[in-house]
């Protein structure tokens, strides 16, 4: 069975690894930085880096998974349920350019499948501001240093986790249980 990749930015990365990884069909989730290139001879960018704003990266994961198994549709479906698409720049209280709203394709079907998705949730009106959301081609991936990798299962106890993660997991074990690992 052959793998594809599919990278979303929706806020804190830590949330967005959470709730995809939980999904029947995704093979990993990591935690890492995309949108930008970075300047001749650097290495990777660093967290504390990208929070400053200054790189132009966005806070991402990328998600290996069978699309026999879960469908990118599938996949663009918890994206949006899990994160408001329409506030540009900010998540909750995580604020800055880090934390947008965007799709890293990686083929021409997966761009098409993400700007008809989107122009199905506006034509539906299922939210009352205007979707930010954008969608890109893949740029290079960085993944994110070791402690931010499967950070709220190492984390569950901490407020972020319980505060901020807890309520996503549960609005997936909800909507999204067919779809969820056992």
């Amino acid at each position: 069975m052959q793998s594809e990749i599919a990278i979303f930015g929706g806020g804190c990365f830590w949330c967005v690894e959470a709730v995809f990884s939980r999904l029947k069909g995704v093979i990993s989730v990591s935690s890492g930085y995309a949108g930008e290139k970075l300047p001749a001879g650097a290495d990777i960018p660093t967290y504390e880096e990208v929070c400053s704003g200054k790189t132009g990266h966005a806070e991402v994961v990328k998600v290996e998974f069978h699309s026999e198994i879960i469908s990118y549709e599938t996949l663009l479906s918890v994206f949006f349920a899990s994160h408001d698409p329409t506030t540009p720049d900010r998540q909750g209280n995580d604020q800055g350019t880090q934390y947008r709203s965007i799709i890293f394709y990686t083929s021409e079907l997966q761009k098409g499948l993400a700007e008809e998705y989107i122009k199905n949730l506006e034509k539906e009106k299922i939210y009352s501001s205007p979707i930010v959301t954008k969608v890109a081609p893949e740029t290079n991936f960085y993944e994110a240093e070791d402690h931010h990798q499967r950070y709220f299962d190492s984390n569950r106890q901490t407020p972020y986790c319980q505060f901020v993660i807890n309520p996503k997991i549960e609005k997936l074990r909800g909507k999204y249980k067919k779809f969820l690992k056992e």
